[in-house]
């Protein structure tokens, strides 16, 4: 039988990658031109959910999970839950991001799109118009408040999701491998990035880790491209930055939390490396009218 012209039949049998059971939710999506004023996002993590960003324009270099990666227009990345990211670039790029939490995938650990071991950046060839277009879709109808917006930029999202794991299965990395977990340079991280809310020096690195503290510096630099300070630094300044735009915690309690035993010098070292003092930078944002992380 001849099929109608202009009419396209599903020709194979197929299962949703999510069903009831495993179903993801929205949080947040977000966009950046390459034009905007951008601030400097230091070393984060976010402990319940998974990002996914579209480069759109220029380009720009990210450290993702330990490893340093240069990426560009039409790249995608896909960054579990709990991996610490920085953006190092100074360089103007556009991007658009959504953050899923809920995940559930078989094999999976629980908020985790791709496999640890996985690559976490994809270029998308010939998708990069779809795949704008439905972050573009879900900007606009969250930003616009449109009826039941909610729904509709959920199956949107499904939909986003569906073509990441297509594209994360089929394409191989550009760029290099992650660290071994069993190397030294990486249990210095982990260190770090579980203690920097405590006094921490070269010296208490070296004892817990039962090496000399210059050569764990060393050999952390090679791994990173820090210093294991330069990395606490970026780290709790980073983890400072969520706190100021997700919660109403005074300055002194986020201080306290991140590490810093007074204000003043958390206050001196955030303007440094962010280029505004926290409570600006809280302002700044909030202006922008984006609906802060949940």
């Amino acid at each position: 039988m001849q099929e109608p012209r202009g009419q396209c039949y599903v020709k194979r049998a197929y299962r949703p990658a999510f069903t009831q059971e495993t179903m993801p939710r929205l949080l947040y999506v977000s966009r950046r031109q390459r034009s905007d004023q951008a601030y400097p996002w230091l070393l984060h993590a976010h402990p319940d959910w998974t990002e996914v960003l579209l480069i759109e324009e220029g380009q720009a270099r990210f450290l993702i999970g330990g490893a340093t990666y240069d990426v560009k227009a039409g790249d995608l990345l896909v960054i579990n839950s709990g991996v610490v990211h920085d953006e190092l670039s100074g360089d103007p790029f556009g991007c658009c991001c959504i953050a899923v939490s809920g995940l559930r995938l078989p094999g999976l650990r629980e908020n985790a799109l791709v496999a640890e071991d996985s690559p976490v950046v994809y270029p998308v060839g010939d998708e990069l118009p779809d795949l704008r277009a439905l972050y573009d879709m879900m900007y606009r109808y969250l930003t616009a408040d449109r009826p039941d917006c909610e729904a509709f930029c959920h199956r949107l999202m499904l939909a986003l999701l569906d073509r990441v794991l297509t594209i994360s299965g089929t394409v191989s990395l550009r760029g290099p491998a992650n660290p071994d977990p069993s190397s030294l340079g990486s249990q210095v991280k982990e260190y770090i990035d579980q203690h920097f809310q405590e006094p921490l020096t070269l010296q208490d690195l070296g004892t817990a880790l039962h090496a000399s503290p210059y050569y764990l510096a060393h050999l952390f630099k090679e791994v990173s491209g820090y210093s294991p300070m330069q990395y606490l630094l970026r780290r709790r300044i980073g983890e400072a930055q969520s706190l100021l735009i997700s919660t109403d915690l005074p300055i002194a309690r986020i201080a306290e939390m991140v590490g810093y035993e007074t204000q003043n010098y958390f206050t001196l070292q955030f303007s440094k490396h962010v280029g505004m003092p926290p409570r600006e930078f809280r302002a700044a944002y909030r202006n922008r009218g984006e609906p802060p992380p949940p």
